[in-house]
């Protein structure tokens, strides 16, 4: 793969300064649902959006134009995902997207950009099984989140018995299907694996997790794993504490709780209770004390926190910023093609890669939950390639993507074909 040279500021502000190939204003579609179930965790994404592109125009915008943001509200209803992407790409004209949570609504988006030939940026961990010449996922893979979390129960808690609980859709059923066949291949009894599903914004827990406490009746440790999604998160740990139920007694890793969702719960109850990102807003760095200063001082509220998907957008904008500075044009066939390989510090140290599968390399973080609402990072790896395809299920064992090479999302490495090249997977 070849690398790319990350541009110095000298750099990228003279080839800013060339005739631009690009309409002005540049145009950034933010994606983002502002109201509804999952306005509790996009909110803050379209929040440091707006930060990146006034920081962008700022050091002078991109390729002698200004950035504009145009900003939509999807307001966490699906099929309004799918519209107004059409909407951005057709009426604004927008030369990227960056945006969306829940893979339902990934889901939703993908046939419109593969249609329309748009980009997107995909900023949250997702299920994996998908690879779409049309997005860039810099969110965490499985084998960079839901397998580590795992790893961690498994090796450093002892976890025999788990508990799987998702909200209803297509991001916590296709990980736990994974996880229950990685966890099976582990050698823990089917009979110990306890998975269960409710709607989005559900509210009351006390049912599902006296079960799970039950399921420890027989003396074995049980440990949750968590893809609840959105406010439902807030019941679910209310429950917990109301049942005075503990991290010793029943752990919980989560994954999709971070910063900005424990603010708004009593976390001195919730010490000890874990989740798996690639960055935490007590990150240690240099370069995560300028970007928390810098939010800070844009947002107006020291208060504020941030999260992995913020950080995701800040990693993803920047690797678009100089894939067209390096293009020297906004044409998606061009940027698609100068992405890969693109390279930019994350926030938690070392480098984040963009891979010929459009998945980033990067550091698997466990964190701790502590009484302030932060995370103690008590686990962090090396940068993790992440993976399109899982090898734990049969349907993907033999798959893999490669667009730089081979041109192909989902290559059948036993066939050596291309079996489809659709977001149909």
């Amino acid at each position: 793969m070849i690398k790319k040279t990350l541009l110095t500021t000298a750099a990228a502000t003279a080839l800013m300064a060339t005739p631009a190939l690009a309409n002005c204003p540049i145009q950034v579609g933010v994606l983002h649902s502002l109201s509804g179930s999952m306005a509790i965790s996009e909110t803050t994404l379209r929040d440091v959006m707006l930060m990146l592109v006034e920081q962008q125009n700022a050091n002078g915008g991109l390729l002698g134009c200004e950035l504009e943001a145009v900003v939509v509200d999807p307001a966490s209803d699906w099929p309004l995902f799918a519209e107004l992407t059409r909407q951005l790409i057709t009426v604004d004209e927008v030369d990227v997207i960056f945006g969306a949570w829940t893979s339902v609504a990934r889901k939703a988006v993908l046939p419109v950009l593969e249609e329309l030939n748009g980009l997107m940026f995909y900023p949250v961990q997702y299920e994996g099984q998908e690879s779409s010449r049309n997005v860039f996922y810099t969110g965490a893979a499985p084998n960079q989140q839901a397998i580590p979390a795992v790893d961690y129960f498994l090796e450093e808690l002892g976890v025999e018995s788990f508990a799987l609980l998702g909200t209803d859709y297509v991001y916590p059923r296709t990980t736990n299907a994974i996880l229950e066949a990685y966890l099976i291949d582990k050698g823990i009894d089917p009979d110990d694996i306890f998975v269960n599903y409710t709607p989005f914004g559900h509210s009351d827990w006390s049912t599902i997790v006296s079960d799970v406490v039950a399921m420890g009746a027989a003396g074995k440790q049980v440990g949750v794993i968590s893809t609840i999604n959105g406010d439902a998160n807030v019941g679910f740990y209310t429950e917990l504490a109301a049942q005075g139920i503990d991290s010793f007694d029943l752990p919980v890793v989560a994954f999709s709780v971070g910063e900005e969702e424990l603010s708004g719960l009593d976390t001195s109850r919730l010490v000890g209770h874990l989740a798996a990102w690639n960055y935490f807003m007590s990150a240690d760095t240099e370069a995560n004390d300028e970007f928390i200063a810098a939010w800070h001082e844009f947002i107006g509220d020291e208060s504020r926190v941030t999260n992995d998907p913020m950080e995701a957008h800040y990693i993803g904008f920047n690797m678009w910023v100089n894939a067209v500075t390096e293009a020297g044009t906004t044409d998606v066939d061009a940027v698609r093609e100068a992405m890969w390989g693109q390279e930019f510090p994350n926030l938690t140290g070392g480098m984040a890669v963009m891979n010929p599968n459009h998945h980033l390399s990067k550091p698997v973080l466990i964190g701790e939950i502590r009484a302030d609402g932060q995370f103690d990072i008590i686990s962090q790896t090396e940068e993790v390639p992440g993976e399109a395809w899982s090898p734990f299920l049969e349907e993907s064992a033999t798959l893999t993507s490669d667009w730089q090479e081979l041109g192909c999302g989902m290559f059948d490495t036993a066939t050596e074909s291309c079996v489809q090249l659709t977001s149909n997977y």
